[in-house]
């Protein structure tokens, strides 16, 4: 085991591109996990489409810039490194930009999965990639953002605000904040009704066949609602960052507004649930999992049952399913009544919005508990290991469009379009989720797991860049398998900060 601990910059060229990236020497996780993993991926089936990173410089370009991961869940460690393999995939040359892709099989990025892009990938330790991703959504075209930007609905100010909380880079935040609010501005223009609320067709909200919705009607969604509070959060605290304390107040303050408005309109209290209100005025007569994305945002206080939506995600009458998290509640009568192949959003399992309800959960299970009767920790951890599970495809590593939720089978089949789809995210739901790494905008390392204590008897954590510094998570229940102390242990730089006896919340400032 070693337990050397450096880092430095280096200079490292990939199609042509050179890039410098501080690369880091890991704690305890050796690079062995990866380079196996790699191998496998890469031997798997023919490499049809090359974007900017082959797969022969794969494990390379991934061992600089990934943290690094070793648990005793054999699948959900070759799940972790296979996800990250596929998003290098994504990545390419876009004029004067490196971008994600959606499809490897188009060249163009699509807005739909942009907060999900900038979720996973601020775990990248190259964070220029994402830098150069923001500038061509928001600069790309002829200087301004590109025409497609709004084409779908987006958490995007969010979204580069829990960037910043990883990386605490205020430049980058301060180069964009007019730009952000602009972008804000613009979604005021095309979607607020006179109410305060927002509208949006299903189709733009990138759930195309949606149980209660239509591809014309302008019906009042959780989606688009919850994303506008998210995103005017973001930028109070985005112009806090910036020394515009008066910007601040106001985007608080249209925040809030949104807040009460969703509650007082969205939430059906007969069903317990926020639902999508049709243009008819008229409240859905539906479960959708959207009804979850208000927790995701933090929008939904304690108290007035909230709470209890959540019983819902563990009902089999509701969204709890073999194979995962339904789209839509399992009792409804038109629940997977759209037919098949046309990306239908009417119950049936996409990691889309799987990715966004387990966000959603973490944060309502440490911020707004939910009644007894809803759900725990362990339904967190079980949820995401079914998530886990169902990436696969003939027994191979696989993420697609949406799938059964009954067989796991992935209804684009083989599709090439569909082959290592780009619109969810998996680190992410691991680190901060399964792992607890919270991120916070001042210099304390919160650590708030939602894996149940006697799960696993060790796992670590290596060479996660955050705030400048690299962290190294590691517990180890008795400590014969690190041999470096019993417990939950967080090392900033090589040198350790924090340590709890139990796997639980714990805390340690850095360096």
């Amino acid at each position: 085991m070693r337990f050397s601990f450096r880092t430095f910059v280096g200079v490292v060229s990939f199609g042509g591109l050179v890039v410098l990236c501080a690369t880091a020497e890991p704690l305890f996780v050796k690079p062995d996990a990866l380079e196996r993993h790699v191998a496998r991926f890469n031997a798997m089936e023919p490499e049809s489409v090359v974007n900017l990173i082959p797969n022969a410089q794969a494990e390379a370009w991934l061992r600089s810039r990934i943290p690094l991961l070793e648990c005793p869940d054999a699948d959900l460690e070759e799940i972790y490194y296979f996800r990250w393999w596929a998003l290098r995939k994504h990545l390419r040359r876009e004029g004067d930009f490196l971008v994600f892709t959606e499809f490897i099989t188009k060249p163009r990025p699509i807005s739909s999965a942009l907060g999900h892009n900038l979720m996973e990938g601020r775990w990248l330790r190259d964070a220029s990639l994402l830098d150069s991703h923001l500038r061509y959504w928001l600069r790309g075209h002829e200087g301004g953002p590109q025409p497609h930007l709004h084409k779908y609905s987006s958490w995007l100010q969010d979204a580069v605000y829990q960037r910043y909380l990883v990386s605490g880079d205020r430049a980058q935040v301060t180069e964009l904040f007019a730009d952000l609010e602009r972008d804000y501005q613009r979604w005021q223009e095309e979607k607020q009704l006179p109410s305060g609320l927002y509208w949006q067709h299903d189709v733009w909200d990138a759930m195309e066949e949606s149980i209660s919705g239509s591809r014309t009607a302008k019906n009042i969604r959780p989606t688009i609602n919850s994303y506008m509070f998210g995103n005017a959060r973001a930028l109070g605290a985005m112009a806090r960052l910036v020394n515009r304390d008066d910007r601040a107040s106001d985007y608080y303050s249209q925040a809030e507004q949104i807040r009460r408005l969703v509650l007082d309109q969205l939430w059906d209290p007969a069903d317990a649930f926020f639902k999508v209100r049709l243009q008819s005025g008229s409240l859905s007569d539906a479960r959708e999992a959207i009804g979850f994305l208000p927790w995701y945002f933090g929008l939904v206080p304690s108290g007035r049952d909230y709470g209890k939506a959540w019983a819902q995600l563990i009902d089999p009458d509701g969204f709890s399913a073999p194979r995962g998290i339904t789209t839509a509640e399992r009792r409804h009568p038109a629940f997977r009544s759209h037919g098949v192949g046309k990306c239908e959003w009417d119950g049936a399992v996409w990691p889309f919005a799987t990715s966004q309800t387990l966000t959603a959960l973490a944060r309502a299970l440490r911020e707004t508990p939910p009644d007894a009767d809803g759900v725990t920790p362990k339904d967190y951890f079980e949820a995401f290991i079914t998530y886990t599970r169902s990436q696969r495809f003939d027994d191979l590593p696989y993420i697609g469009e949406y799938l059964d939720e009954k067989t796991g089978e992935w209804l684009k089949g083989r599709n090439p379009r569909s082959s290592y789809y780009n619109h969810s995210t998996f680190a992410d739901l691991l680190i901060t989720g399964v792992i607890g790494l919270i991120p916070r905008a001042d210099d304390v390392v919160e650590l708030n797991p939602l894996l149940p204590e006697n799960t696993w008897a060790w796992f670590c954590l290596d060479n996660v860049r955050y705030h400048g510094h690299d962290l190294t998570i590691l517990w180890d229940r008795d400590g014969t398998h690190y041999q470096r102390g019993a417990g939950f242990q967080i090392f900033a730089d090589g040198k350790l900060i924090a340590r709890s006896e139990a796997l639980a919340r714990v805390e340690g400032k850095l360096p």
